[in-house]
């Protein structure tokens, strides 16, 4: 999206933001997959991100989005909001210099677990977000409509949605594991200035099971038991089987997540005869490198690929039953 200088929302928004709709400068940032513009401007010699949301529907809402962005931005764990507008879509936001996390943070892999989970700890303890949907209703529709689409055969996901579904009627959530949650903490949402972690892009936050965030950076961080337990133990202190088994299940409804979400962003009309593509791995490292994986279909087809057979592989396995066999006790 080239920069839309004259839309009359943009400068209500700097108007109101800084007392003036002069622009010095402004360039489009590669964005996510929800259809926004994202633009790095200059007011004043200072540079601040400008958002304009894409199309709206009952999932993509401002209204809700900016809600939970305040919120967050109010406990230091987003950037700080120079203005904000659902009904005209537009936000301003302090600008982040973004940092390589696989190249330049300062730690190990061990440290920015800690570091990531600390900023979702302090997240959910916060103020509640505005409620959506239950989590798992919204992975029902998101299967329907995946099933509609027909990108892939239904030959090669016939296991994984019935392997789903026994999940499903086990898993609840409890009361108290309702918090503020992120709900897409990928790579591109994750920032690192330098000196600490900031979380943006608000579109999908809600109301959720806490261990929707957690099972996000388990997914993309903690490869080993070992970085698992770490990741639980630093967000809840002392671990007990319950803790593992609901991080494990959700583990893979994250993955069938990312799966379903993806194929909306994927233009082709062939279909995937199987779930047989690049690792999951791979991906996620040239991600973290800032690599654009994801800008092409070819690319958006091997992460759909590769989320939906790390899934399968994950409701196949031993540990799956035995993690259902603990919340089914529990509930």
């Amino acid at each position: 999206m080239s920069f839309p200088a004259d839309l009359p929302a943009v400068r209500r928004a700097t108007l109101a933001a800084f007392g003036t709709a002069e622009i010095e400068s402004a360039r489009p940032l590669g964005g996510g997959l929800s259809g926004a513009g994202i633009f790095r401007i200059r007011v004043g010699g200072v540079p601040y991100l400008l958002r304009i949301e894409g199309e709206r529907d009952a999932f993509r809402d401002p209204a809700r989005a900016y809600a939970c962005m305040r919120i967050a931005a109010a406990g230091l764990i987003a950037p700080r909001v120079r203005y904000a507008d659902p009904q005209d879509g537009v936000a301003i936001l302090e600008f982040i210099e973004e940092r390589s996390l696989l190249l330049d943070y300062p730690g190990q892999r061990e440290d920015l677990i800690v570091e990531a989970v600390q900023t979702v700890r302090a997240l959910h303890a916060g103020p509640p977000f505005p409620p959506l949907v239950d989590y798992l209703d919204g992975i029902d529709a998101l299967i329907g409509q995946f099933q509609a689409r027909g990108l892939v055969a239904p030959a090669a996901t016939h296991e994984l949605f019935a392997l789903y579904g026994v999940l499903r009627a086990a898993y609840r959530t409890a009361p108290q594991d309702r918090v503020a949650s992120h709900n897409d903490l990928n790579p591109r949402n994750m920032l690192y200035d330098g000196q600490r972690l900031w979380f943006v892009d608000w579109e999908s936050a809600f109301l959720a099971d806490r261990f929707v965030d957690l099972s996000c950076l388990a997914n993309l961080l903690a490869d080993t038991p070992a970085r698992e337990e770490l990741l639980l133990a630093t967000y809840f202190g002392k671990v007990d089987e319950v803790h593992r088994a609901r991080l494990y299940l959700m583990a893979q409804v994250n993955h069938l997540f990312y799966g379903l979400v993806m194929t909306n962003a994927v233009a082709s009309r062939a279909q995937l005869p199987s779930l047989d593509g690049p690792a999951l791995a791979e991906l996620h490292q040239a991600l973290i490198l800032g690599e654009p994986v994801l800008d092409t279909d070819e690319g958006r087809f091997g992460y759909v690929r590769a989320r939906l057979a790390q899934a399968l592989e994950g409701l196949r396995s031993q540990r799956f039953e035995a993690a259902l066999a603990v919340v089914s006790a529990r509930s």
